[in-house]
């Protein structure tokens, strides 16, 4: 009878030990993520609006400035839109040297 309750104590205190870590461990994840957020390390994805470090891997140079994409996705998209944008002005001054 008192192995049966030594067992049953037991499992209770490994169960909380470990659920417990478990909560700490999320807290900890969540308050590490919001003092990078707001020391500056963290900046915003121009395509999603997601927020991601600064020593992600995922970037893209634009002249002096440099972007941080939250994935490859995101940056492809912002490679095209670029390439469209600069498609768009080459032909408009294209189109210009025609006219004149």
């Amino acid at each position: 009878m008192y192995r049966w309750l030594i067992l049953i104590l037991a499992g209770f205190i490994l169960w909380k030990l470990f659920t417990g870590d478990k909560k700490r461990k999320k807290a900890q994840e969540k308050e590490d993520k919001e003092s990078l957020l707001a020391t500056g390390e963290m900046v915003k994805d121009p395509m999603c609006g997601a927020f991601v470090s600064k020593d992600g891997d995922i970037r893209v140079r634009e002249g002096d400035k440099v972007h941080y994409f939250c994935s490859y996705e995101c940056r492809e998209k912002y490679v095209k839109m670029l390439q469209g944008d600069t498609a768009s002005v080459g032909s408009e001054t294209g189109d210009a040297k025609k006219d004149a």
